[in-house]
């Protein structure tokens, strides 16, 4: 373990952590909210914590350790400086719940602690959905994109922050590939922002609403969500959008190099959009009779998908009230998430397609033992160990569901709130339903289970190995 390279681009990334705070520090003195010195402090601390990049090591090997090691380690120290904000202004007093709330924003999980979000300051909650921004291609993509050099091996570092089971490059480097991935990412931003305008959004609302939906996450400025603007133009312009975000970035750079026949041949996309569209018809169908007829249904329902699938967790209805089945379409859609290579969470589409793939190919051998069947993915078999790694991470997925619903059932909150909690941290969704449903929030849950749902939403945005790994004791060794 080459513990100074380490520290070394840990530096490097907490410089970066002191410049995005400067975009909220700028609107705290545009609105005069009296926030700018909780910012300042905290870009302060960045700032002492990035000192450690003026010292680079004489060995400079990093491996895939190293690298798991660095993506866990970043996030967590991310989340805890950027919740400063939060807890010296005294807005949010207890700093677990800051730790929260800035873990939810910087994964783009988008649960939260805040029973009335109106009531903050404008400069916190447009930190709040910066950091949804920030994290939805990653937080160390975004530091690679800007301090990229050749004393830095990005390679093992993409690999263990860049979600699904397989990772691809664009082009031969990983640096024009992130900024290729990020000229894709700031373009359909800046698109949706202009829409946003356009439907009568102010500026400051645009902004924060395209920030929480780019980054799939959720955070808004209003108690009742993008409910509070009752716009149908608003619903279909961001429900478009995060299905757009949803969708693997790999896609759209072949789109722009004109390779059509590739995207066409993509599995996933067609499985995607195959889900949204089914499962948008079968909710509108079934709580037709909640509304004044079937296009106001229909409304609701894409809208609802949407932000499920993509786990981004805005909210246009209370699906608390409507019937228990398009319920539990939606805690599916919570499983499956979006496409790899988004900004969306979830298990991933591919993962979910490939582990019903093997299990038809099982079936299939049980009635024909001789019989020799593959698992393709795109028109192409998949090899046995890209098969068997998405086996054990489903596993691994299933076992820390399982122990964090019962760490959490200490709490002894109801079965609903106590599953679907775990449920929409895990996959980054944000609410889930019972007292975490659309209308409500996590501030009821004690410190223990806060923290259990923080290290969950850790594990969900990194894909579960980075996290476990700092619980590992021979991650730490030496050798």
């Amino acid at each position: 373990m080459n513990y100074r390279m380490i520290i070394y681009i840990l530096g490097k990334i907490m410089l970066i952590g002191s410049a995005v705070l400067i975009p909220p520090l700028a609107v705290s003195f545009i609105y005069g909210d009296g926030c700018h010195w909780a910012f300042l402090i905290a870009i302060a601390v960045f700032l002492i914590l990035g000192t450690a990049a003026f010292f680079p090591p004489k060995k400079k090997e990093l491996f895939a350790r190293e690298g798991l090691m660095i993506v866990a380690i970043a996030w967590i120290l991310f989340s805890i400086v950027g919740g400063l904000p939060f807890f010296i202004s005294r807005e949010i007093p207890s700093f677990v719940d800051c730790f929260f709330e800035t873990v939810s924003g910087f994964t783009t999980t988008g649960s939260t602690i805040l029973a009335d979000v109106e009531s903050m300051s404008k400069s916190l909650l447009f930190w709040r959905s910066f950091t949804h921004w920030i994290g939805g291609m990653g937080v160390l993509v975004f530091a690679m994109a800007i301090f990229a050099q050749k004393d830095v091996r990005t390679t093992h570092i993409m690999r263990a922050e860049m979600p699904g089971p397989k990772i691809g490059k664009l082009v031969s480097k990983w640096q024009f590939s992130i900024r290729i991935l990020y000229g894709i990412y700031i373009a359909l931003t800046v698109a949706e922002f202009i829409l946003l305008l356009f439907g009568g959004m102010g500026v400051y609302d645009s902004l924060v609403h395209t920030f929480g939906t780019a980054g799939t996450g959720g955070f808004g400025v209003k108690n009742s969500s993008i409910g509070y603007y009752n716009s149908a133009y608003i619903d279909y312009v961001i429900g478009i959008f995060m299905i757009l975000f949803g969708i693997n970035f790999n896609i759209y750079y072949l789109l722009i190099a004109r390779k059509f026949i590739q995207v066409v041949r993509s599995d996933e996309l067609k499985t995607y959009i195959g889900i949204v569209v089914t499962a948008t018809v079968l909710i509108a169908i079934n709580v037709t009779n909640q509304y004044s007829n079937f296009a106001e249904a229909f409304r609701y329902s894409f809208f609802q998908v949407s932000s499920i699938i993509t786990t981004t967790g805005y909210a246009t209805a209370d699906f608390n009230m409507w019937p228990v089945f398009s319920q539990i379409i939606l805690i599916i859609l919570m499983f499956t998430g979006s496409c790899a290579g988004s900004t969306g969470g979830g298990i991933k589409i591919v993962r979910i397609s490939i582990l019903v793939k093997t299990a038809l190919r099982e079936i299939k051998k049980t009635i024909s033992p001789k019989s020799v069947v593959s698992v393709k993915s795109d028109g192409k078999s998949l090899d046995r160990e890209a098969v068997s790694g998405v086996g054990a991470y489903f596993i691994v997925y299933m076992l820390v569901l399982l122990l964090s619903v019962l760490l959490v059932s200490l709490d002894k909150a109801d079965i609903t709130t106590t599953v679907t909690s775990v449920i929409a941290t895990l996959n980054n969704v944000g609410p889930g339903l019972g007292a975490v449903g659309p209308t409500g929030n996590f501030s009821d849950f004690s410190i223990l289970s806060k923290l259990i749902l923080s290290l969950d939403m850790l594990a969900g945005r990194l894909e579960l190995y980075p996290v476990l790994m700092l619980f590992t004791s021979a991650a730490w060794k030496k050798s």
